[in-house]
């Protein structure tokens, strides 16, 4: 699966993974209200074999495959749940 990483440049080490380059529209406004301005860092292959240094690879597929985005929050920053 490939996917597409921005950096947030209001929210310091927060990134937000794409599943298609550039469509921000399926991440909710409030949310991207929050995150600002973010520009594209790198695009990523991510296999079932592959880690990532913050965030687990599988639940990074896993949220773009349902969601179409996934976020990475700093470390320390506790999960956001989607109970709903």
């Amino acid at each position: 699966m490939q996917a597409y990483v921005y950096k947030s440049l209001r929210k310091a080490d927060t990134y937000v993974f794409l599943a298609t380059r550039d469509d921000f529209t399926r991440v909710p406004e409030p949310v991207r209200a929050q995150l600002g301005e973010l520009g594209f860092v790198l695009e990523v292959m991510l296999t079932p074999g592959r880690r990532l240094a913050q965030a687990d690879a599988a639940v990074v597929r896993t949220n773009l495959a349902a969601r179409g985005f996934h976020i990475q929050f700093p470390p320390g920053t506790p999960p956001v749940r989607d109970d709903g």
